[in-house]
């Protein structure tokens, strides 16, 4: 019992890091502030953004470091290069220091990577902890990386300082004092974790199911609190709210042991029903490829293919499509696979685009004439982010249902990628068609939804379709689109809002504290329609994904029903 409480607290911790590192989603608070002090422009000022995005190609660093340094150690490094990265901005803004250009931006890389490193050891708990509900711990942990802007915004409502720079100060100090907080935990890990139950994974599923619904509810409340203004006393116990709202989990599984307890002391006659909540695991994926093998007579396994310790077929060195869920990949088979690259084309053209998005939203708020609703804005990409997070978990929880119920095409994960997708094309046409505020309310939140389910899910995808030991390697090699795009798309976006702004004779423009701001729907018309069109390719190479992977998800879900 005291090795499930402890796997418990583990998963609250993780929910807290999490919570509390995802420091890149409020760069479009202070990034019109940096932009003045720098004296730079639009493009450069993208730059910036682009070597935040950059830190997370050097996340395999991460994982090197723990292959010779302790998991908190890792953790406390992580929360160092917090304090460089952010606390020197910091210092710039306040006219406390003074660096060049490249200084600056080596230190966003460096703030940048830190969050990698936290993300690594997030996911190195979830795994050690969770063998058999590991996608569902994955996703629900990440979810919570989508409600930071909300929980920063608070905070910062809570400290009497009114500056936009205060979230630099907080991005720097924040995630040090909660590394500590969740130290404890995290050293009382065991080192082995014992075999699970069929019954001890039934339970775990229906505590899933009651996490996520809290997680919605906190959700709910950082959504509608910070649509308020309250004073400094009222910001103050608002946050303290949210400390609480972050620290319920850990009444959850008591509630079910509690619950288990008197199911065998007093009512044992009661059992608790399974919940078909359990997920595609390592055990479920061997006996799946086992029966795979069966069915073909042996036939899956080329002339080609190695002994069973190395377990890939030579057609996986083709470009055909694969044959079973959770082969493992090396990095050389990966990028050999046409259905590893439709999988990336669909990140780079979905997510990705989202992400961009975020990074420019304070300067698209400040061309509208809704600057001072920057905030307001960053908390509801947040947390409609969040909400998407959360409805990743969705083909985990209805996929025996989807499934009885002959849906098949929701049986399949890269299914659920193409209609997570769909909105996109359909939110920055809306952003290139209208200035209404309510429209483009409507457009930053499906756009936040969108991109909040595509970046939980690549989670379970990549383990699912490439392997699951492999996941480590292989996706950094996947998130290596988001620098990339933030490159590509950022730079599109930044040279089109400059040629906007110099065109005074056509287009309005406006000189804050030095810069040049360009104001008005033109700003970034042409770059939503790009966007939106890039958007639709990522549904088409999704849709294609979801055809060619199809057969695999429907054959696995039947292997499983008959076993």
């Amino acid at each position: 019992m005291a090795g499930q409480s402890r796997k418990w607290m583990i998963l609250v911790a993780t929910i807290w890091i999490q919570a509390f590192t995802g420091t890149n989603f409020d760069f479009s608070a202070y990034s019109s502030n940096l932009k003045s002090v720098l004296g730079v422009s639009q493009v450069q000022l993208n730059y910036l953004a682009v070597a935040s995005d950059l830190g997370k190609a050097f996340g395999w660093s991460s994982g090197l470091a723990l292959l010779c340094l302790p998991l908190p150690v890792v953790l406390f490094i992580a929360a160092f290069m917090g304090i460089v990265g952010y606390g020197l901005q910091w210092l710039v803004l306040q006219n406390l220091l003074s660096l060049p250009y490249f200084m600056v931006f080596f230190l966003c890389l460096i703030a940048g990577c830190s969050i990698c490193w936290f993300n690594t050891v997030c996911f190195v708990l979830c795994i050690r902890n969770f063998s058999v509900n590991r996608a569902l711990a994955l996703s629900l942990t990440v979810s919570y990386n989508g409600v930071s802007p909300a929980l920063y915004t608070l905070l910062a409502r809570a400290v009497p300082l009114d500056s936009n720079a205060l979230y630099l100060l907080l991005n720097a100090l924040v995630p040090l004092v909660v590394s500590v907080i969740v130290l404890l935990p995290i050293l009382c890990q065991p080192d082995l974790q014992h075999p699970v139950s069929q019954d001890e994974a039934r339970r775990d599923s229906l505590v899933f199911l009651l996490l996520y619904v809290l997680a919605l509810l906190a959700g709910i409340y950082l959504l509608v609190l910070n649509t308020l203004a309250p004073g400094l006393t009222v910001a103050r116990l608002l946050f303290v709210g949210a400390l609480l709202m972050l620290s319920f989990p850990l009444f959850i599984p008591g509630v079910i042991y509690a619950r288990e307890w008197a199911n065998r002391t007093i009512y044992s006659s009661l059992r608790l029903q399974g919940s078909g909540f359990n997920l595609v695991d390592v055990e479920d994926l061997e006996l799946h490829k086992e029966l795979v093998g069966k069915e073909n007579g042996g036939a899956g396994m080329k002339k080609g293919s190695k002994d069973s310790g190395g377990g890939f077929c030579e057609n996986m060195l083709e470009g055909d499509k694969l044959s079973v869920l959770g082969e493992e990949h090396s990095a050389k088979m990966l990028v050999r696979r046409l259905d590893f690259w439709l999988y990336y084309l669909a990140y780079f053209c979905g997510g990705t685009v989202g992400l961009v998005y975020s990074n420019n939203l304070g300067q698209i708020a400040q061309s509208l004439g809704y600057a001072a609703d920057t905030e307001a804005l960053v908390t509801l990409y947040s947390a409609c982010s969040f909400f998407g997070r959360l409805l990743s978990a969705a083909p985990d929880f209805l996929r025996e249902y989807f499934f009885r119920m002959d849906r098949k095409v929701f049986s399949a994960r890269s299914g659920w990628l193409a209609i997570a997708l769909a909105p996109m094309p359909v939110a920055f046409f809306l952003l290139a068609t209208t200035t209404d505020e309510k429209a483009f309310q409507i457009g930053t939140g499906l756009v936040g939804l969108s991109s909040g389910f595509i970046f939980a899910a690549a989670v379970s995808i990549t383990s699912e379709l490439f392997g699951p030991n492999s996941f480590g390697v292989n996706h950094n090699i996947l998130i290596t689109n988001i620098p990339l795009g933030s490159l590509v798309y950022g730079s599109l976006a930044a040279l089109i809002y400059d040629a906007n702004g110099s065109s005074s004779g056509r287009h309005n423009t406006v000189l804050v504290e030095g810069a040049i701001v360009c104001m008005g729907r033109q700003c970034y018309k042409e770059t939503f329609l790009w966007w939106g069109c890039i958007c639709v390719v990522g549904v088409a190479s999704s849709l294609a994904l979801f055809f060619r992977t199809r057969p695999i998800y429907n054959r696995f879900e039947y292997n499983r029903t008959i076993t």
